[in-house]
């Protein structure tokens, strides 16, 4: 049996049984429990998105996958009915990001870090702003998504943890804590990165600018994955890298890391001849929708450039440069204490 290889039609004649029986007779006969993580949505009726997509294989395969074969998440299930042409929501809402949680942290701070109340203009807003934010896919969006109340819930987690609240916390989470932190000790630097996330949401400059989520693991950012993204899609553009190489080159400069001092084209020849990364120098709270100017941007090579970005706060390639030159005093300090005994003992050897 192929799992998932199930047509429209299986999942119609599934949803067709689903309606004749009723919830919990359908469960019952094939042994599945109410879905906990996705709904599928048709003709303004919820199912049970794991047992439709499970019952389905039995007109396409001859027979049921049992509870235990599949997930009912986006691995299985829900997958596999979203490439049908099925509408799959999430029965509860994402966990919150580091962008939501700056725009909440931001909101909080401005009202003296007390708690605010669902009914506050502000957090209507700020409700109406983080359902715009393209972060969560569609299918992981209920109707209660970032609503008014889950927004001024999660003032209170985030309020509750501040050093001067006297009462018990709720559970809130850690990235709650981690990013409230990062408001006490820089506030005007993450209040301004609040304001960069808010305009390019409003300006909706954030839209069209890929994903990347595998990137994004592997990079750091405290001011969250929006920004990041927009401060790759500028490193990225094809027109601003020719110029600044162009620039470098009519100054007499060489095609040089300005970390590292790796050339491509002493290395690889003709492969690497023009070749080299840049990199967004301008910190992301800095950046805004302004044109991007040629001294923004620095010369670096690929390893540098993943170095830099791979832990916050990330290093200019100049403080990324002074890092390697001492890494290689270290290392020949290291290696010159080795010799030195070795050195001794012959010294030490009399002559036959």
């Amino acid at each position: 049996m192929r799992k998932g290889a199930i047509s429209r039609d299986a999942v119609l004649r599934a949803l067709a049984e689903y309606d004749d029986l009723g919830q919990d007779e359908f469960l019952s006969k094939y042994g599945y429990k109410p879905a906990t993580g996705y709904l599928l949505l048709h003709e303004e009726r919820t199912y049970d998105s794991k047992a439709i997509a499970g019952v389905a294989h039995k007109f396409d395969q001859g027979r049921a996958l049992k509870p235990d074969e599949l997930s009912g998440g986006r691995s299985h299930a829900a997958r596999w009915l979203a490439r049908l042409g099925f509408t799959i929501r999430s029965s509860r809402s994402p966990d919150w990001t580091r962008d939501e949680i700056i725009l909440a942290c931001d909101l909080a701070m401005a009202n003296g870090w007390k708690r605010l109340e669902f009914d506050d203009p502000r957090v209507i807003e700020l409700s109406a702003l983080l359902q715009t934010m393209p972060i969560h896919p569609e299918e992981l969006r209920n109707e209660l998504f970032r609503n008014p109340n889950g927004v001024a819930r999660k003032t209170v987690d985030i309020t509750c943890r501040h050093p001067d609240y006297a009462g018990k916390p709720t559970n809130g989470n850690v990235l709650d804590v981690e990013v409230m932190n990062d408001f006490l000790a820089r506030p005007a630097e993450m209040a301004k990165v609040a304001r960069r996330i808010r305009q390019g949401l409003v300006a909706g400059e954030f839209q069209e600018l890929s994903p990347e989520v595998e990137e994004e693991d592997d990079y750091s950012a405290p001011e969250g994955r929006l920004l990041l993204r927009r401060h790759r899609s500028r490193e990225r553009n094809k027109a601003l890298r020719r110029k600044k190489i162009d620039a470098a080159l009519r100054q007499g400069r060489q095609l040089a890391c300005e970390a590292c001092g790796f050339d491509f084209e002493h290395v690889y020849g003709d492969r690497g001849s023009g070749y080299i990364e840049c990199h967004h120098v301008v910190p992301l709270h800095e950046a805004g929708e302004g044109r991007t100017k040629l001294s923004d941007l620095a010369l670096i090579c690929a390893n540098c450039h993943r170095m830099i970005h791979r832990r916050a706060p990330w290093p200019t390639p100049g403080e990324l440069r002074a890092s390697i030159e001492q890494k290689h005093a270290d290392d020949r300090r290291a290696a010159a204490a080795l010799t030195r005994p070795r050195k001794a003992a012959d010294e030490q050897v009399p002559n036959p």
